[in-house]
């Protein structure tokens, strides 16, 4: 992603905004009929459509948490469960307004700009760690799908019933080969709207897995003698098929951050703005809410009826509950090859922000310039399959990162450059945009606490219990 177009785009914007230019103007560029700084502020035309543009941050919101969900809603109940879900995807609504609203004031396209011009330098770098952060630990996630399904499918599809010696057996050999041959070359675009189609495909192999699980739903009998030994101790056997509508236990609250993470898309929406075809503030808010509205009811139906398949013996992994019924089920196998392409199709769309933050921090007055766009790319991909590779269980290191940096990128930061970036002859500090933005960061602040405490008592209780990640 190119750099220098953002620092110019700061350099011709910032005198209209001292002027007294208004944001909502709809266009991020003021004067749009001057062609002469439109080309300054990016030196392509946006050429993204519509319906590319949903594709990619609906494909940036989706993450491998949509596998936990029916384990989630177990949890909680169908009520609670939805009013959550409804509350969560509301405030990912409006915390994208705030980010489009800062950004039109300032004409910056850049979740690390805002930083800048909110706070300083400081605020620069800390909102580029947080994206750094947040967008490494779920790709990592997604290549720790990849190293432990793919061998699994390939395993099915040999009508293997165990697993072999053989190298196409070894997850760590399978991620390379796949990063390789498939991640890289799509991480090495030069711009974000070309993933548009590999995006739009990527969903559809989750509406694949969705239709599966609506399928199972009513060719699974229950209870099934598979948990019979689960279910005669813990519940009495006229409970087991019975839907709860309404329940609190001890993962209930834990629950609640963890759905927050499966709508965090706030670092590819400014990109997707810059490449977005006839930019405005109105279309891109659009984007953002049939995005996160097509999420949230992908999300509801993959839970509910994956729930009500299997009810009180519903596991962590959606998929994994499958596999005890029938290890090689030719429908499940199908799925689980559906889901490692969606999330080895999001790897390169996750990876466009963190490389723009490295950019931003390590060469900020710099062009673009393909050397440095190849080699992050790179040195990205070899970190992550590292990482992958040799740590054995890395589940704590993204409960923490998910804890501090999924909170920080959808509430916290987006209230605060809000406040910071709106002029207060504009709105005053006492306005009732400003109070509210207010609340939101202190919302933030709260969901943050909420999951490092849980995490906490997680570890003392050496429970290990997850509900997935984004």
């Amino acid at each position: 992603m190119e750099l220098q177009k953002f620092v110019n785009g700061t350099q011709l914007h910032d005198p209209s905004v001292e002027g007294g230019m208004l944001p909502e103007e709809e266009m991020f560029l003021p004067h749009k009929s001057d062609s002469s700084k439109r080309s300054q502020f990016t030196d392509f035309e946006g050429k993204t459509s519509f319906g590319m543009s949903v594709f990619n941050l609906s494909n940036a919101i989706m993450g491998s948490g949509i596998l936990g969900l029916s384990y989630a809603m177990s949890n909680t109940g169908i009520i609670l469960f939805l009013i959550l879900l409804t509350c969560i995807a509301g405030l990912s609504c409006y915390s994208v307004h705030l980010l489009l609203k800062s950004a039109g004031v300032v004409g910056i396209r850049a979740y690390e700009q805002l930083g800048l011009r909110a706070f300083g330098h400081t605020g620069k770098i800390l909102a580029a760690v947080i994206i750094t952060l947040h967008n490494i630990g779920a790709m990592s996630s997604y290549l720790f799908i990849v190293k432990y399904e793919l061998p699994l499918v390939i395993q099915a599809f040999l009508g293997h019933t165990s697993s072999t010696d053989d190298w196409f057996m070894n997850g760590n050999y399978l991620i390379i080969i796949v990063t390789v041959c498939i991640i890289l070359p799509l991480a090495l675009m030069k711009h974000l709207g070309y993933l548009g189609y590999t995006s739009g495909f990527s969903l559809s192999c989750m509406v694949f897995f969705l239709s599966a699980v609506i399928y199972k739903k009513f060719n699974i009998p229950c209870p099934l003698d598979v948990f019979g030994n689960h279910s005669a101790s813990t519940v009495a056997p006229e409970d087991v098929c019975t839907a709860k509508l309404f329940t609190i236990n001890s993962q209930t609250a834990y629950t609640v951050p963890i759905l927050a993470f499966a709508f965090v898309c706030h670092p590819e929406v400014l990109p997707i703005y810059t490449e977005l075809k006839n930019p405005t503030k109105r279309r891109m808010q659009n984007i953002g809410n049939v995005s996160i509205l097509g999420m949230f009811t992908m999300y509801f139906f993959t839970a509910i009826f994956g729930y009500l398949t299997y009810y009180g013996n519903t596991e962590p992994e959606l998929l994994h509950t499958y596999s005890l019924v029938d290890p090689l089920d030719t429908l499940i196998l199908c799925v689980r090859l559906a889901v490692l392409v969606a999330v080895t199709l999001t790897v390169p769309v996750v990876l466009f922000p963190i490389r723009r933050a490295l950019l931003q921090l390590l060469f900020p007055e710099k062009p673009f310039h393909w050397c440095r766009h190849i080699c992050i790319a790179v040195c990205l991909l070899f970190a992550v399959n590292l990482l992958v590779i040799f740590v054995p269980n890395i589940r704590d290191i993204f409960g923490i990162t998910g804890a501090t940096t999924a909170p920080s990128l959808i509430f916290i930061l987006p209230g605060l450059f809000y406040i910071r970036i709106i002029p207060t002859e504009q709105e005053a500090l006492t306005s009732r945009p400003k109070i509210l933005a207010a609340c939101f960061s202190a919302l933030g602040f709260v969901l943050m606490t909420m999951s490092l405490t849980f995490i906490g008592i997680d570890w003392t209780s050496g429970e290990g219990r997850s509900l997935g990640g984004h």
